[in-house]
């Protein structure tokens, strides 16, 4: 199968300045290289990877607009934050569910680019209170459907230090119905995000999380 070379080191470099001079006046001096080594390159993975991810399932988008699209912007949000940093110090793209939009706690594969901890993988991230309560009922009310999910992938996500109200306290998954978010994610070194098969790491990672994912969006009762 070809592969192709998407990110060279000038990626990391560029985030690794970026976390020592994360200021407005650093960025637009150094905007052209932003756009050469983090977002252009960024933007062809993403084009490249929506026939691979459709293959996974057609409901999932991989959208390459520079503005509105798959790839997160590199501007913080700081209006409610201590850090008044203005740019994120990594890389990251959301290929989300045809239904959710730019939501970014709905289900989907997520991809991060960081200098040292790089990651890409799929779930549910901090969902809202109706959605997880979804979730937990199918667990409980499919426990063979969730076991099968269980045996193939291992499940992260921050958890609760009880089972919550309304769920047997010695459900035999009630550790997973602790969880407030439910994902895989396999760590990626900067060697391998830069060589030639990252996307085929990339997709074989979404792949191994597609089990989750269907799981997930039954819950949600959104087509897979």
């Amino acid at each position: 199968m070809a592969t192709r070379t998407y990110f060279t080191p000038a990626l990391f470099e560029f985030l690794t300045e970026l976390q020592r001079h994360n200021t407005r006046e650093w960025f637009g001096k150094n905007r052209d290289r932003y756009e050469e080594a983090v977002r252009d390159p960024m933007l062809r993975f993403i084009a490249d990877l929506g026939p691979r991810l459709r293959r996974i399932s057609p409901h999932v988008t991989a959208d390459a607009r520079p503005v509105g699209g798959a790839m997160f912007r590199i501007h913080r949000d700081i209006r409610f934050s201590r850090d008044k940093s203005p740019y994120k110090t990594h890389a990251g793209a959301h290929f989300t569910h045809e239904r959710a939009g730019r939501d970014a706690h709905a289900p989907g594969f997520y991809l991060h680019l960081e200098p040292g901890r790089s990651r890409g993988g799929g779930g549910l991230w901090h969902p809202d209170g109706p959605s997880l309560g979804k979730i937990r009922s199918r667990i409980v009310a499919r426990p063979a459907e969730w076991d099968a999910v269980r045996r193939r992938i291992s499940v992260e996500g921050e958890a609760l230090k009880r089972v919550p109200a309304g769920y047997d306290a010695v459900h035999p998954h009630a550790e997973d119905l602790k969880l407030k978010d439910y994902y895989v994610m396999e760590a990626f070194s900067d060697r391998e995000v830069c060589g030639r098969d990252v996307m085929e790491r990339f997709v074989a990672v979404c792949g191994t999380t597609s089990p989750l994912m269907r799981f997930l969006t039954a819950a949600l009762e959104l087509p897979w």
